[in-house]
Order: C-alpha cells, then structure tokens, then sequence
C-alpha cells in the first residue's frame, strides 16, 4: 500500500493526475488506510492509553488522598494494582500485544510503590537511588518481557539516575568527581546513550524481531545526536576551555551516521537528523567567528542565507534519497 500510495503522490506533484482524480486513484490502488486498519489503530491506541492511564491514575489518586487515606490503604492500592497487571500479563502472555502493555503498566506501578515506601517510611534515601532501584527492579521484566518500548524506558531511567546522581553529588571526590563534573556531564550521557544505540542497532540487523522496531532507535538516535551537537556548539563558543574534542567526536558521528543509514541500512528519519545537526554547528560557527566582528546586520543576512542554502540543499538531498528507495 505504502509504495502505491507513493507512486500515485509521485504522479500527482509531476501533474500527471489533476487534483480532482487524486482521491479516487488512491482509493482504486488500495493505497489508503481500510476501516480494518484504522480499528486496529484504535484498538491500540485505547489499550495503550488505558494501561498507562490506569497506572497513572493509581499514582495520582493516592497522591491526591494522602492525608486522608491510611497507610495499608495506600499500600493495599498500589500492591493490588501491581499484583493485577502482573496476574493479568501472565494470563494474555509476553507474546500478545495486551501482555506487553499490562506489564509496561505494571514496570510503572513498581516506581508508585517503591516512592510510597520513601514517603511512608521517610527512608533519606536521595531522588536518583529511587529511580536507580526503578531501573534494577524491572531489568528482568524487561529481559523476558522482550519489548522495545519497556527497554527504552528502561535506558530513560537510566539516564535520570545518572542526572539526579550529579544534581546531589556534583563535586564528589576522586575519579567519580571528574566523571561526573558539569562540563563532562553531557559527554557522559552521549557515551552511555550511543553504546546503547549501538548494541541495540546490532541486535536489529542480526534480526533479533523485538529489537528490530525503528521508532526506539531513532529516539535513541535523535538523543545520541542532540548530545553531541550541544558538545559541538559548546566547543564552538568555548573552545579555550573545553577544546575542539566536541568538534571531532561530532564530525566522526555525522560521518559514522551517513555511512551506516545511507549505506548500510537506510534510515531517513536519522539522516535528516543529521542534517539539522549539521545545520546547528555550522550556523554556530558562522555566529562565532563574525557576530564578533564587522557589522552584525550583515552577518545576520549572511548567516539567514546560509541557513537557507544548506536547509535547502539538505531537504533535496533527503527527498532524492526517499525517492530512490520508495519511502
């Protein structure tokens, strides 16, 4: 459907089909979406709307009644909510879609319960050992649970833990210091978050099926990118201090992502994600070395042209590459 839906949109801008016979070609290709397919959004729509609507409801219900609920209220709610969405996830299976969410529902009643105890119990622990244990708590689910929305919310947690960590320890002593210094802080999200993307782009193209879902991996790579364009910039505007690393690491990015999604495996979401990034850094250096000197009216016309020459030569680089390929 999608590439006869492509061919006809193809014809359609060549004016090959007028405006008027557009609706009825499609509709005779079989190119739009049929009423199955349109319940069957909705129908996953509502379950997964419902099962994190019901976990967020739980959360928020005890949270709301706080003062007037007792505490083996508070603890026989979530506990019941938890042990249900468990019993119900072992009853549909790991392998049906409705399994999947009812234990996507129950990795987030985990994370109500364990700030229940911090609350109740007034344990002193600090906000990143919370979503540390999180994290470690639901790492089996995730491994037998086979889901790639449940691992992606498990690297999220992840990288919470590792912020709250710096937020409470921010000079800590040592090697640890240094990791996790404010200037090094971004480097470390961008070295954990692309090794993540890159084991789990691995796992794909060896045709692991539950890893090979693409909308994880380009919300991992538009993190893994978005990392290393803010280092980029910030080596741009800082370079006395920080040095040109940023700079580097990023052209050896960009690089590795053409010749992986141009090549390898075709991906035009991350390439257009690499575009924009490209865009960023060079509008960044062009600001850095003229807005310094000479007139600044000008250079903002120069910069206003360049950003539109190269978001123009990007965009027809993007679309011959989605032609070639029929996307």
């Amino acid at each position: 459907m999608t590439s006869y839906r492509k061919q006809i949109l193809e014809w359609f801008q060549q004016g090959y089909l007028k405006k008027d016979s557009l609706a009825e070609a499609l509709c005779l290709a079989d190119a739009e979406p049929s009423p199955t397919d349109w319940r069957q959004f909705v129908d996953r729509l509502m379950l997964w709307l419902g099962s994190i609507f019901m976990a967020s409801g739980v959360i928020f219900f005890f949270a709301f009644n706080w003062q007037e609920m007792g505490r083996y209220a508070k603890f026989g709610l979530v506990e019941f909510s938890l042990v249900a969405t468990v019993a119900i996830c072992w009853k549909l299976g790991f392998d049906r879609l409705s399994g999947k969410a009812a234990l996507f529902a129950a990795a987030l009643l985990v994370g109500a319960l364990l700030a229940l105890v911090g609350q109740t119990y007034q344990t002193g622990a600090d906000p990143w050992q919370l979503f540390a244990t999180w994290a470690l708590m639901i790492l089996p689910w995730v491994v037998v649970g086979r889901f790639g929305a449940l691992l992606l919310f498990w690297v999220g947690l992840v990288n919470l833990s590792l912020l709250l960590y710096f937020q409470t320890f921010p000079r800590f002593f040592g090697l640890i210091g240094l990791l996790f210094s404010t200037e090094n802080l971004l480097w470390s999200f961008f070295v954990f978050n692309t090794i993540v993307l890159c084991l789990w782009e691995l796992a794909a193209q060896r045709r692991i099926s539950w890893l090979s879902e693409r909308w994880p991996l380009r919300v991992l790579a538009v993190a893994s990118g978005g990392l290393i364009t803010s280092l980029a910039v910030w080596a741009i505007f800082e370079f006395r201090t920080f040095g040109l690393a940023g700079l580097l690491v990023h052209f050896v990015w960009l690089t590795a992502a053409y010749l992986f999604y141009r090549h390898k495996f075709q991906d035009v979401f991350v390439l257009a994600g690499g575009v924009l990034s490209a865009i960023i850094v060079v509008t960044a250096g062009l600001s850095r070395l003229m807005l310094n000197h000479g007139d600044s009216a000008g250079s903002l016309l120069l910069i206003g042209l360049v950003v539109i020459g190269l978001s123009a030569a990007g965009g027809y680089w993007l679309k011959s590459i989605a032609l070639e390929e029929g996307q």
